[in-house]
């Protein structure tokens, strides 16, 4: 009887010994992680790609805490995958490991790495200003440290299949003379990118946003019916007038000249003449970009020449922005047939060919940087002050 006192009296004072250890752990851990949590908050604790001894570690989506502890175990971060498993589950990380790339260093105790791969993941914050082309998004990404492979970046850039949950997406026109069939719809903005984001997931991250940006307007898609044209013919529109002015008032006007060219019955004047979609085959080719065609540029054989080809190009030169898509959109009331740039940034716009070889007269002398461009210019479309 007194043996069974004892061992019961054992098990008791062992099991209060247990909440003990238990509650101080908690208590310990909590208070651990408070001070882990004021180190991040106020950047006394930073651990990056820069931090010595920082290793990259990769959760993948999908990927559980057996998952992960292999991952930690395989960078020599922790000893025991079986261990950090168990003590992710006590601990109730399960569930809360968010997908991305994050640095640790071997010096953190498990329950610090848990709590760390449970913070959002290091991101690269680039913006990207309207007009960028596909070419030049690119080599962005690539030179703020991304870690991608640019021919499948390309793929994905022709490949509308893989983006089919957004509407717009399946009103793209996938022509033979089409650049990327994705060109002119990664919306321009500043974006946070996971360093190992993958090809298809950068894709992803422009094309959400510019769904979001294109739901802004009302009745967006009855609007293009209702002008008489196509979701890629509004965005290529918007992109020419992207680069032809960076005033949102003289798009409106910019957009009046495209429209009623495209409306003339006058074959001539269904070429829109634009020096941005020359300049848009210059960088093609690798050269600068000039203030007004020359006569070889004009010559240019290619669709997307429209002092050769009348109408639209075959896609967008360019991603453009809000205030571009709106004068796509909704062109100003106007008869204007020409226009040419003042060389201050500002555009001035002419009825009649008259007009416009007075205006071309005017500001030739602020804007020409190629000998006789002026006077080969028919319309007269010239890139502006920044282009």
């Amino acid at each position: 009887m007194v043996g069974i006192l004892v061992v019961l009296l054992m098990i008791i004072l062992v099991g209060i010994a247990g909440i003990f250890l238990g509650y101080n752990y908690v208590t310990s851990q909590s208070k651990r992680f408070e001070t882990l949590e004021a180190s991040l908050k106020d950047k006394s604790l930073i651990i990056n790609k820069d931090t010595a001894n920082a290793v990259m570690l990769v959760v993948g989506d999908g990927d559980d805490t057996s998952d992960i502890a292999k991952k930690l175990s395989d960078s020599g971060l922790i000893d025991n995958a079986l261990v950090f498993t168990l003590m992710s589950k006590f601990n109730g990380f399960d569930g809360g490991y968010l997908a991305g790339t994050h640095f640790l260093t071997p010096d953190l105790s498990y329950d610090e790495m848990m709590y760390m791969l449970c913070q959002e993941p290091e991101v690269i914050t680039i913006t990207f200003p309207e007009g960028m082309t596909y070419e030049e998004i690119k080599q962005k990404l690539l030179d703020n440290g991304l870690e991608f492979d640019p021919e499948k970046l390309d793929e994905c850039m022709n490949s509308p299949n893989l983006f089919v949950d957004y509407e717009f997406v399946s009103m793209i026109e996938a022509t033979e003379d089409r650049d990327f069939i994705l060109s002119g719809y990664l919306f321009p903005d500043t974006y946070n990118f996971d360093m190992n984001a993958s090809e298809k997931e950068i894709i992803n991250t422009f094309l959400r946003n510019t769904n979001a940006n294109l739901n802004l307007y009302d009745n967006f898609y009855a609007r293009i019916q209702k002008i008489g044209m196509t979701l890629d013919q509004v965005m290529t529109l918007a992109s020419i007038i992207q680069m032809e002015s960076s005033k949102a008032t003289d798009m409106l006007s910019v957009s009046a000249v495209f429209h009623n060219r495209l409306k003339a019955e006058d074959p001539s004047l269904q070429r829109l003449s634009s020096c941005a979609t020359t300049n848009f085959l210059r960088q093609k080719a690798g050269l600068e970009k000039v203030w007004a065609a020359s006569s070889s540029d004009q010559l240019l054989d290619s669709p997307y020449n429209t002092y050769l080809y009348a109408g639209l190009t075959p896609g967008p030169i360019c991603m453009p922005g809000l205030d571009a898509i709106t004068a796509a959109l909704y062109p100003a009331n106007e008869n204007y047939m020409y226009f040419c740039a003042t060389g201050d940034g500002g555009t001035a716009f002419a009825v009649t060919q008259e007009e416009q070889d007075a205006n071309v007269a005017i500001y030739d002398e602020f804007w020409t940087d190629t000998p006789g461009a002026a006077a080969e210019t028919t319309v007269a479309v010239v890139p502006d002050a920044e282009g």
